[in-house]
């Protein structure tokens, strides 16, 4: 399937909008790194901005867990590399969650 073709306008506006979503994503997990959001607070969360963080990425941002123990959580839990907090189903979460605390 090819991409549609964008003017020029469009594609700033998707640039934009990107880069705009990445933001919101940087300043949550800056909260999960600060403890103002805690990992099961990040959840339970059911926005897009959630929803799209790398699972790797957001136990990373916990204070203590590295790439290895990241690694090793998701392993635990069954959960793939690539998953995304969206993509997580209940057991997942709880396994997860069990696991830090």
């Amino acid at each position: 399937m090819a991409l549609p073709t964008l003017t020029p306008e469009q594609r700033q506006a998707a640039l934009a909008k990107a880069a705009e979503a990445r933001a919101a994503r940087t300043a949550l997990l800056a909260k999960v790194k600060s403890g103002e959001v805690t990992f099961a607070q990040l959840l339970e969360r059911d926005d897009d901005i959630a929803k799209k963080i790398k699972v790797s990425q957001a136990l990373r941002a916990l204070k203590g867990v590295g790439p290895a123990k990241a690694t090793a959580l998701m392993e635990e839990a069954g959960v793939d590399e690539k998953r995304r907090l969206g993509g997580l189903g209940a057991q997942q979460r709880k396994k997860l969650v069990d696991a830090l605390a």
